[in-house]
């Protein structure tokens, strides 16, 4: 899709024109594919609003995309009691916000009881924060102005890790949870929304929002009150300023950053031998992380249910999705060899499983599914379908068997993917229309209208399974092959369904890593073997980033930029 950049003279699409004043300050000028949806992280269904809260607000804890390994944020220390049920953190003195009020243990019990845990907001945090069978949620309590202790009823192995989330102002937000709207929606929902003045959206992080126009960029800009500067004694972060350019075709963001406009793009496949010749003359390297922390998959809709009294997919296609051999047939039919081959120019692999191979729950003895289109449609005969003269697929009631595969626009790979996947099932017999559509549109259908078919996505992920709970548990918010909805009725869950969903809660409050390895290798044998997601390929995480930019440390957990405070320019 043409970026709404191209629509302007071409010197007001340029982001160095953003430079012509000598005196200011450091700059990065990165790239993002879209509009933000909402500057309230807390309700955030999209990335780049997700990552405008990652550039905006701390949490007690981080981790350390190097090493895996947890480390301190806002809260200085923590101890965990001796049967595993409470955590005690230490906040760092004299915290602030970005407006200069005090960030304190009342902000942290604020954002957890009254955001997180309250049952009127929709955020997916809620998934992540269940505990045990029950789904019971932690009890978080002030200790004293500078201690808070989070209680579970049971042990929670990830708890720890959980407690990064984000931490928000109670002096600025509190009162939204207490007000309504006319329509009984608590004001909190309409809160810190895309046309909300910059100034009144206050930061904890390195950064605070500067200003945004749509369709163009949002722009950051140094918090004066960042708390790391009086850890290090060092007037932080070094780039006093960061743009984030909004360009909704990689073509575009690639012939930017070619020009010298923009200071990282993302490597595809595709682009990677073109810009490799380049480094010296662009004065750039192609920095690489091995495999992306992500699945990318197609997933069917075996939603069942109804809404308005109606199936939410034709029930005749709903028989064909639930089939898990005709799911199995799609998957034996996709030749991901060729993909990594012809659209990935081998910088990738096959995916095997959902898990991240860095993780160290990753199992690869799964049920695999090497290219085998004879085998694909021997399970269809075997499932009741059968062949015409012309050899198109036909269900036992004689129809024909076809269906529609949406992803966003913009992302050429995944355009490349859909194409291929069209071709690789009509060699068994199946058609396929495959669509590109806005990405906000796109997540209409999975998160509210459920009128979609097939879909081809990524979903991230990191080190810790539990991170991904709200993706397989049955009720959680991101559960799109069977999405739950407000005015959603009859909805079917699979035996094995379930047993995913109960199977993360055992992993979840088991303390043996070993045991917990088991019941996570057996989660991604499920999912092997019924398929709703069928993965593709694990690209390689790749980025072109300036050399005049210091002290990156790319990876694929945390790409280029995990540390902006601590990056300089040497111009």
């Amino acid at each position: 899709m043409v970026a709404a950049l191209l629509l302007l003279p071409i010197a007001a699409c340029n982001p160095r024109t953003l430079l012509a004043n000598p005196d200011r300050p450091p700059q990065l000028i990165l790239t993002i594919l879209g509009d933000p949806k909402t500057f309230n992280s807390v309700i955030a269904t999209d990335g780049t609003s997700a990552e405008v809260g990652g550039m905006l607000f701390d949490g007690l804890v981080t981790q350390n995309p190097l090493t895996g390994k947890i480390e301190p944020e806002l809260a200085e220390s923590w101890s965990i009691s001796e049967d595993n049920l409470e955590i005690l953190y230490t906040l760092r003195p004299n915290l602030k916000w970005s407006d200069g009020e005090p960030l304190t243990v009342d902000d942290v019990v604020f954002t957890y009881n009254q955001l997180y845990l309250n049952p009127d907001i929709p955020t997916g945090m809620r998934d992540v924060l269940r505990i045990g069978q029950s789904g019971a949620l932690p009890q978080v309590t002030k200790v004293n102005d500078r201690q808070v202790k989070f209680t579970t009823p049971e042990p929670f192995a990830p708890f720890l890790g959980v407690t990064g989330a984000e931490i928000l102002p109670a002096h600025i937000l509190k009162k939204t949870v207490k007000q309504k709207d006319n329509e009984g929606q608590l004001k909190f929902l309409s809160t810190w929304t895309v046309d909300t003045p910059p100034e009144q959206i206050v930061a904890s992080s390195a950064y605070k929002l500067k200003s945004y126009a749509t369709a163009q960029r949002v722009v950051f800009e140094e918090n004066p009150y960042y708390w790391k500067k009086d850890v290090v004694n060092q007037n932080m972060p070094y780039i006093k300023e960061v743009v984030w350019e909004i360009i909704e075709s990689t073509d575009t963001a690639l012939m930017q950053f070619r020009s010298g406009s923009l200071d990282d793009v993302s490597v595809s496949p595709e682009y990677f031998s073109l810009l490799k010749k380049e480094e010296d003359k662009g004065n750039f390297t192609i920095e690489q992380g091995g495999e992306v922390y992500s699945m990318t998959f197609i997933s069917f809709n075996l939603n069942q249910g109804q809404k308005n009294g109606k199936p939410v997919i034709n029930p005749i296609k709903s028989r064909w999705f639930n089939d898990v051999n005709f799911r199995q047939a799609v998957s034996y039919a996709i030749n991901r060899d060729r993909m990594v081959t012809n659209i990935f120019r081998g910088l990738g692999t096959p995916q095997v499983s959902f898990e991240p191979k860095q993780s160290p729950f990753y199992a690869d003895n799964v049920k695999k599914y090497e290219y085998n289109p004879e085998k694909a449609k021997a399970l269809l005969i075997e499932a009741g379908f059968k062949y015409n003269q012309q050899g198109q697929l036909l269900d036992q009631d004689g129809n024909r068997v076809n269906f529609v595969l949406n992803t966003n626009t913009g992302n050429k790979i995944r355009e490349a993917m859909g194409n291929q996947i069209e071709s690789d099932l009509a060699a068994i017999g199946i058609e396929v229309n495959f669509r590109t559509i806005n990405f906000n549109v796109l997540i209409g259908k999975l998160s509210n209208t459920l009128d979609w078919d097939c879909i081809l996505l990524s979903f991230s992920g990191g080190n810790e399974p539990n991170s991904r709970y709200n993706f397989w548990a049955i009720d959680g918010n991101s559960h799109l092959f069977n999405q739950l909805t407000v005015d959603l009725k009859e909805r079917t869950i699979a035996d094995w369904e379930r047993q995913i969903s109960e199977l993360y809660i055992e992993g979840a409050k088991e303390l043996d890593l070993a045991k917990r390895k088991a019941i996570y290798v057996e989660i991604q044998q499920l999912v092997a073997e019924k398929l709703p997601v069928i993965c593709l390929v694990n690209p390689y995480s790749m980025s072109a980033i300036r050399n005049k930019i210091k002290g990156v440390e790319y990876s694929a957990l945390g790409g280029a930029f995990w540390n902006m405070e601590e990056l300089k320019i040497a111009e």
